[in-house]
């Protein structure tokens, strides 16, 4: 009779899944709680007077498997990236000392992203250095939302799942009807053609692609468009909106060559600077983002929709927890999964 294996903290089960939360995003991790039917673990995440974080656990997580929602941005009460940062590993820190046997960061969206090569001399790979704290701090995966590149879950030694906002996206398009002839797909950069192409065919949509460069950081100029989107509704297919300054710029590209509407969806709304008056004021008619990145007084601008990544999230954190494929979310019907909540009708008039 062949024995069993001896148990191991790799292969002894661990106890019910705890959810814990930082201050970048609270409203998006108290949305995935309550999918999956838990609630966010107590915990003070403040700061001292000097101005340091200071954490403090304030339940057991002794053999239990955790995980940490925050989004490595600007937090919803003010805190900077690097604040949220640094909440992010000090968490983890003091859940690894308190004996939890599985942390795994959550992080929707990846902070300094977009450095995550050197394009000149004496320049950090900053990715590369986030990705070594969580890793020193005691963090054995990570779970994203659509990574700036796809390279950087090679930045980890350990698994990475990088989930993906399109099947939300897409059910959304469908249901306003954005989708088929009626639209065409629009990549505003060379880099994000493959993103756009996968939009395109769920959409069943043709692809057009936006030529740009740029002159300094943060600053794009349009130089040429390749596809026809003359007659078509344009939907611009972005990871993330930082400045706003490009997709205006392309918006009114793309209407010269005989477009007939631009909206634009993009996973992460970033917003920096003056960004949302830049849209505002821009030609593009609907800006479409998640939550990965909170948007306050989001009710107070009619151009912008903030579609909700919970349950996506949700998701990915119970197939991890009972060891089932992460990648079968994301299959050509999964935006059949997603429920779309859809507006009541107007009264009728007495």
């Amino acid at each position: 009779m062949e024995l069993p294996p001896p148990s191991t903290p790799e292969n002894r089960p661990l106890s019910n899944p705890l959810l814990f939360s930082g201050n970048s995003n609270p409203q998006l991790a108290e949305e995935i709680a309550k999918k999956l039917k838990l609630h966010v673990g107590k915990a003070l995440v403040s700061k001292f007077k000097n101005e340091e974080c200071r954490i403090e656990i304030s339940e057991n997580v002794r053999g239990s498997e955790v995980f940490v929602v925050q989004s490595t941005c600007t937090a919803s009460n003010g805190n900077s990236v690097n604040d949220s940062i640094m909440e992010l590993l000090l968490m983890i820190d003091a859940l690894k000392r308190a004996s939890a046997a599985r942390i795994t960061a959550v992080v929707p969206y990846y902070g300094y992203a977009k450095q995550d090569k050197k394009t000149k001399g004496r320049e950090p790979i900053s990715a590369k250095v986030v990705a070594n704290l969580l890793k020193i701090t005691g963090a054995k995966r990570m779970v994203t939302v659509d990574l700036h590149a796809a390279q950087i879950q090679g930045f980890f030694d350990g698994p990475v799942d990088n989930l993906t906002a399109m099947p939300v996206a897409c059910n959304y398009l469908k249901h306003e009807g954005l989708c088929d002839d009626k639209i065409v797909v629009v990549s505003p950069d060379a880099g994000g053609v493959h993103r756009a192409e996968l939009f395109a065919k769920r959409l069943n949509s043709s692809l057009a692609i936006v030529f740009k460069r740029r002159p300094e950081p943060d600053v794009s100029e349009v130089t040429d468009i390749v596809g026809d989107v003359k007659g078509r509704i344009a939907v611009i297919v972005d990871d993330m909106i930082s400045t706003g300054g490009t997709l205006a710029k392309a918006a009114e590209a793309i209407l010269e060559r005989g477009a007939t509407a631009v909206h634009t969806i993009a996973t992460h709304g970033i917003f920096a600077g003056e960004a949302i008056d830049v849209l505002e004021r821009s030609k593009i008619e609907r800006v479409i983002v998640t939550n990965t990145i909170p948007f306050p007084n989001a009710d107070k601008h009619p151009k912008f929709v903030v579609l909700s990544i919970a349950q996506t999230l949700a998701d990915a954190i119970n197939r991890i927890t009972t060891n089932r494929s992460v990648s079968e979310l994301f299959t050509e019907d999964d935006e059949k999964k997603i429920p779309v909540i859809t507006p009541a009708p107007p009264p009728v008039p007495a």
